[in-house]
C-alpha cells in the first residue's frame, strides 16, 4: 500500500459547541481566499454545498461519498483532494460519520483574480517547454492524490489562516500561489505520466516517459534522456522538475518502486531478483528506497500481499 500524504487534522469543535452535526463550519477570511473547515458528526445523505469561487478541498478525517457534475459519484478519503468549479453543486453522503468517528474536510475558496494572476505569471515567466501548451487548472483532473509537498502547503495555508498576524495576508498569498502551482504540476503528472500515449507525438516529455517505463532495468542517464528530448542536460532537468514537481531521477525511482510492487506479488520472484530487474544494482539500496517511498520494507510488503 502506498504512502498517503494527509494534511494535519485540525482540533475538533467541542460537541456542545457545534452549531450543527452535519457540515459544522468554521470560516477564516483572507484577502484572496476563504478557508472553511467542515465537520460532520452523524451519518447523512445528499448534503448540498456550493461556492461562488473555485474550491480546493482536502479530506482530513473520515470518508465522504461525493457526487459532482450530475453523475460522477466517488469515495473521498484523507490523502486526496478535489477541485470544484465555481457554482458547481456538491451532493455529499457521510455513510460512516458519527460522534466517535466524525469527518473533517477543508474547503479553500480561491478568488478568480488570484488564480488568473498566478497562471499569467507562470505563462509569462516560466513558460512550458511545448509552445502550444500553457499553465492552467484542468477541470477534468478534479480528484487527485496529494503529494508530500502539497500536503505541507495545505498545512501551511491552514496555519497562516488561523494565526493572529497582521502580515498573514502576505504570507497566505505566497502559500496560495505555491498551492496552485503544485496543483497544476500534479494534474500535469496525471496527463503525461499516466496518459503519455495520448501525447506521444505532441509532448517531448511524453516520449521520454514512454522510454523510461519501457527501460526501467537499464541505466537511465540524464544525458540519454535529455538527448531524446532535444534539450541540454541542465534545461531538461530544470524544465522537467518545473512542469511536474519532481526531478527526472525522482520519477525514475518512483516508477522502479511501482514496478517492484507488482513483481513482489509473485511468490516465485525474490526480493534480490526484483531489485535487479527494476534497475537497482544494490539490494540494500533498493530496500532503503522502497521503505522511503512505501513506508514498509520489501519483505513486509511481500508478506502482506501473499508474495511469500
Amino acid at each position: 500500500m502506498s504512502k498517503l500524504f494527509v494534511p494535519s487534522k485540525q482540533a475538533l469543535t467541542q460537541y456542545q459547541e457545534l452549531k450543527t452535526l452535519v457540515e459544522n463550519r468554521s470560516i477564516y477570511n483572507l484577502s484572496h481566499c476563504e478557508l472553511n473547515i467542515f465537520e460532520t458528526h452523524q451519518a447523512s445523505e445528499q448534503v448540498s454545498l456550493k461556492f461562488d469561487d473555485l474550491v480546493f478541498t482536502a479530506m482530513l478525517r473520515g470518508k465522504k461519498v461525493m457526487n459532482l457534475f450530475g453523475n460522477k459519484r466517488f469515495e473521498y478519503f484523507p490523502g486526496e483532494s478535489v477541485i470544484v468549479p465555481p457554482h458547481e453543486e456538491m451532493l455529499i453522503d457521510f455513510p460512516e460519520a458519527s460522534q466517535q468517528t466524525p469527518t473533517q474536510c477543508i474547503a479553500l475558496a480561491i478568488d478568480e483574480e488570484k488564480i488568473k494572476e498566478t497562471v499569467d505569471l507562470l505563462n509569462e515567466k516560466y513558460a512550458k517547454v511545448e509552445r502550444h501548451e500553457q499553465w492552467q487548472i484542468d477541470p477534468k483532473q478534479f480528484h487527485i492524490k496529494n503529494s508530500f509537498e502539497m500536503a505541507n502547503t495545505i498545512d501551511r495555508l491552514v496555519y497562516i489562516s488561523k494565526e493572529n498576524n497582521v502580515a498573514k495576508d502576505i504570507f497566505a498569498n505566497f502559500a496560495l500561489q505555491e498551492l496552485l502551482l503544485r496543483l497544476m504540476q500534479t494534474q500535469a503528472r496525471v496527463l503525461i505520466f499516466d496518459q503519455y500515449m495520448q501525447y506521444i507525438n505532441t509532448n517531448r516529455f511524453a516520449h521520454v516517459v514512454k522510454f523510461i517505463k519501457e527501460n526501467l532495468a537499464e541505466n537511465l542517464t540524464i544525458d540519454k534522456l535529455s538527448d531524446m528530448a532535444c534539450m541540454s542536460k541542465a534545461h531538461f532537468f530544470r524544465s522537467f522538475k518545473r512542469e511536474f514537481g519532481l526531478s527526472p531521477v525522482e520519477y525514475i525511482i518512483q516508477e522502479r518502486v511501482k514496478l517492484a510492487k507488482k513483481m513482489l506479488t509473485d511468490p516465485s520472484v525474490s526480493i534480490t531478483d526484483t531489485s535487479y530487474k527494476v534497475g537497482f544494482q544494490n539490494v540494500n539500496y533498493f530496500c532503503t528506497i522502497f521503505k522511503k517511498y512505501e513506508g514498509i520494507t520489501p519483505t513486509f510488503f511481500k508478506k502482506s500481499v501473499g508474495g511469500i
